[in-house]
């Protein structure tokens, strides 16, 4: 018997049709899908020599592949919410911290597309970790959720959700040719891996990349090759949705958007402002209109994509966005896409620092250039090194840095902190850092050299510092502002609690 979902939206003002719609006949529909916790450039069309993606391939070739493309914070809940809102994070209030609330006075496109007559759900993961529910909202930002179907996973990191048959009975809910939009959202490949999947797969220690950031043991290599192995779980159901839209012969209206929403959850990658925490895989193909095997390498932003969906769906952008849309750079519509920069930042990720402390950045990419502002450099970027037992005594340095996930990688760089080949990628993952923070992403995209002192540079740094103020105050960032702190205070509804000592 079929599970019937009651689909409820927020109440929304009515959104004027672009010109762009009034060239087409029939509405084209929305396939969203998005990894969680994946880099750029880990998809075998990228060259990755470690994963195997014919499906993330097959959208790339069919249509557009981006080389820059960056999310703007590096933790789901705010990247997610910048991207369901196309605001920034720090545009949003308690959305643009992690596993808080998410303030129902900020739209979300899903919401604006069933106001315009669009059947809308998701799979897996959508907007989280968090509490939605308690802002008052209808249901999770991403739409109506479909997570009925579950099947035996092959690895035990996998999740049990069946995204492709959930995809299949949202598909099947729909009215006769209503126009769809659905967010695919595994929760693959973030953490906890089966240890040694890769093993299993038949692989072996010589095809891990290495980045450049960590060092090229053989634990890393074989967390590096149990990662990939979720990805390719991942790019699976992208191809059996791929093959779904083909049989009901769809996919040439469909246009399908493929993306993460943060970097790889290694050391010094997920939850950094660094190349690897905010620069992800993007992919988008849509039938002829976007013409195959385009490679565009300007930067881009995914604060771009709400402004782009709800302009294929033929509707203005919401007055609250901030970002534009992508289409002119893969449809030749005769607009213009003027993106030269791109901004990120992040506040609190897990509870670890005393007192539920974050550890807030700011970033702005410019050229080959990244700046990284730490506005609290007194505090540990990773979290601190020790929590307290149940007696207030410290634990071990393993129960610390909790903004790095548990890994066989974090506890390599632990364990061999003291070995001389190790230190620098320890200490580049979990040491105090300065102020400011500036890396050439041409000559080191593994940002361990910082330049920020450099001579040579002042004028580069001194020039993105103000691109950097600029931006932060068009967009009334509050840790700019007269009350910095209020990132503080925003609630954390989900996840552990821990206790630290006090550094004060």
């Amino acid at each position: 018997m079929k599970t019937m979902i009651k689909h409820t939206v927020l109440l929304l003002p009515l959104v004027a049709v672009s010109s762009f719609a009034k060239q087409e006949q029939r509405r084209p529909n929305i396939l969203f899908v998005i990894a969680d916790d994946q880099s750029y450039p880990d998809a075998s069309i990228y060259g990755s020599s470690m994963v195997r993606t014919p499906g993330f391939d097959l959208v790339a070739s069919q249509g557009a592949l981006f080389n820059n493309a960056y999310v703007t914070s590096p933790g789901s809940s705010p990247s997610r919410a910048s991207m369901l809102t196309g605001m920034y994070p720090w545009q949003i209030e308690e959305a643009g911290t992690h596993a808080s609330s998410f303030p129902a006075k900020y739209i979300c496109y899903p919401d604006i597309l069933a106001k315009s007559g669009y059947h809308i759900g998701f799979t897996g993961k959508g907007w989280g970790p968090g509490d939605w529910a308690v802002s008052g909202r209808l249901h999770n930002p991403a739409g109506p959720e479909y997570n009925t179907h579950k099947l035996d996973p092959p690895y035990s990191g996998i999740s049990k959700v069946d995204y492709t048959a959930n995809f299949k009975q949202f598909l099947s809910e729909r009215d006769k040719d209503q126009p769809f939009c659905f967010w695919l959202g595994t929760h693959e490949p973030h953490r906890p891996y089966e240890n040694m999947s890769w093993l299993k797969e038949g692989n072996n220690l010589s095809m891990a990349a290495v980045p450049g950031f960590l060092p090229p043991s053989d634990d890393v290599k074989g967390d590096l090759l149990d990662y990939a192995v979720e990805i390719e779980w991942f790019d699976k159901h992208l191809m059996n949705c791929i093959e779904e839209l083909k049989r009901i012969g769809e996919l040439d209206n469909t246009i399908i958007i493929v993306t993460a929403d943060n970097g790889m959850s290694f050391p010094h990658a997920k939850a950094n402002c660094y190349d690897a925490g905010l620069h992800v895989p993007l992919a988008i193909c849509w039938g002829d209109k976007v013409k195959p095997s385009q490679v565009v390498n300007n930067l881009v932003s995914l604060v771009d994509l709400a402004p782009t969906i709800l302009q294929i769906a033929g509707l203005e952008p919401h007055t609250m966005h901030v970002g534009e849309s992508l289409l002119p750079l893969i449809t030749g519509n005769g607009q213009t896409y003027s993106r030269k920069t791109v901004f990120a930042g992040r506040e609190r990720h897990s509870y670890s620092r005393f007192d539920n402390w974050g550890y807030p950045m700011r970033s702005v990419r410019w050229k080959n250039y990244l700046l990284v502002h730490n506005f609290h450099p007194e505090r540990w970027p990773a979290g601190d090194p020790q929590e307290l037992g149940k007696n207030d005594e410290p634990k071990e340095i393993h129960k610390g840095y909790f903004d790095i996930d548990a890994a066989p990688s974090k506890d390599y760089l632990v364990s061999h902190r003291n070995d001389p080949s190790v230190t620098p990628f320890f200490n580049a993952s979990v040491a105090k850092r300065p102020e400011y923070e500036l890396y050439n992403l041409k000559n080191d995209p593994a940002c361990m050299k910082n330049i920020a002192s450099d001579t040579k540079f002042n004028n580069i740094i001194s020039e993105m510092k103000q691109m950097l103020q600029t931006k932060l105050e068009e967009t009334n960032d509050s840790r700019i502002g007269s009350n910095p702190e209020i990132w503080e205070s925003y609630p954390r509804t989900e996840g552990k609690m821990r206790k630290f000592p006090d550094k004060n």
